[in-house]
């Protein structure tokens, strides 16, 4: 194999019916983007962070290619009785992809992604030293009985934020949305899960109102962010927090790993480009701040977290993260790239695979010291917008 990327072929352009209506009409994607050049070193409006101290003693126990270091994530049963226009799966470069509006989306929900949506999870986890949120939540507890607390969960997935959280707060109602069926048949009480497009109107009714509103991983799914958040906010209940956890769909690196990795370098960049031309950008994480802050929320908070890729940290807990998160991200490139490199950069699938691989080693490398960056951005909604937001 090459140790260059290799070169596309010419590039071309390319459920609860009561909670969601029509889909807007010709959604645009905003257009206030920036460039992937300008994102090499960093979002232009990120402060400076202190670089992450090497462990330069990390031992050969730390095999960056042992297939030991993968574990299976089983245990759900992920079935349910769903009408077949919604199961009618689509097949496209070996994997699986939603019927349900079918192409609105570029990520597949096979058994793998679903894998991964898990090992994501148990990330965002250890990020929290294992909370769920970082909104000021005020959840009653099991002794009131008369509450009535509503929680929604946007691209839900595997269902599995939602199914934690309702263990967590049995008198919270928790709902969970997203576009494929593949979230368990069994779950608790409290929770609930519909197929359905939060693109679409929303159509809960006043008295539907939520308490909290929870989003993650939703870069490249939206492409009116203004819209979404007007509509997050309108169905908040005042004083109801809304909440994203995002991370950036970028390469960092405080040395000149970023730029000896041609391949990783390639991929981000493409995949950025494409998301756009798609006109859903994937890279969109740090701007969730001022959307909520231009969207009317209060008390706007984000916490940044940066973690290396790999077990190159000397901080035991960056250490630990770094391990899954390598495994993460060689699992996030075989996700993110066939869709929108085959529809939008015209790649075939063995240009894809040859790309993914190159990808795969250059986060395995010992010589590469690469940061990825998850945010937690909360708001809290002082009531419906009016009319002119």
């Amino acid at each position: 194999m090459s140790d260059s990327p290799a070169k596309p072929a010419a590039n071309s352009g390319s459920g609860s019916a009561a909670a969601f209506g029509k889909p807007p009409e010709s959604p645009t994607a905003s257009k206030d983007v920036t460039s992937p050049g300008d994102l090499q070193q960093g979002p232009a409006d990120e402060p400076d962070h202190p670089h992450l101290e090497i462990d330069h003693d990390e031992g050969a126990e730390d095999n960056y290619d042992a297939d030991s270091a993968y574990v299976s994530l089983d245990g759900s049963s992920r079935t349910g009785s769903i009408t077949s226009s919604i199961t009618n799966y689509v097949y496209e470069n070996g994997r699986r992809y939603h019927a349900y509006r079918s192409g609105q989306y570029v990520l597949p929900n096979d058994e793998d992604e679903q894998e991964r949506l898990d090992l994501q999870h148990h990330i965002w986890l250890l990020l929290l030293h294992g909370s769920l949120y970082t909104a000021p939540l005020n959840v009653p507890d099991e002794s009131d009985s008369g509450s009535d607390y509503r929680i929604l969960d946007l691209g839900c997935g595997t269902g599995i934020w939602a199914m934690d959280i309702a263990d967590q707060h049995p008198r919270a109602s928790v709902f969970g949305v997203d576009l494929s069926p593949i979230q368990p048949e069994w779950v608790p009480g409290n929770c609930r899960f519909h197929v359905d497009d939060y693109e679409d109107e929303w159509t809960y009714r006043p008295d539907e109102a939520f308490d909290y509103i929870h989003g993650r991983a939703l870069g490249g799914t939206v492409a009116d962010w203004g819209r979404f958040y007007r509509q997050v906010r309108t169905h908040l209940k005042p004083g109801g927090y809304c909440e994203m956890q995002e991370y950036d769909a970028w390469i960092f690196s405080d040395d000149d790993s970023f730029d000896r990795a041609p391949w990783t370098k390639e991929w981000v960049t493409k995949l950025d480009d494409a998301s756009k031309m798609f006109g859903k950008q994937i890279n969109v994480a740090n701007r969730h701040k001022q959307w909520m802050i231009d969207a009317g929320f209060e008390d706007v908070q984000e916490k940044v977290i940066r973690i290396p890729i790999g077990p190159w940290a000397k901080d035991p807990h960056l250490k630990e993260l770094g391990r899954f998160e390598q495994l993460h991200m060689q699992m996030s490139v075989a996700s993110h790239t066939p869709a929108l490199f085959t529809r939008v950069h015209s790649y075939t699938e063995q240009q894809c695979q040859v790309l993914i691989e190159g990808v795969k080693r250059e986060f395995r490398s010992r010589d590469l010291r690469l940061i990825t960056i998850y945010r937690f951005i909360s708001g809290r909604s002082p009531g419906p917008p009016p009319p002119e937001l």
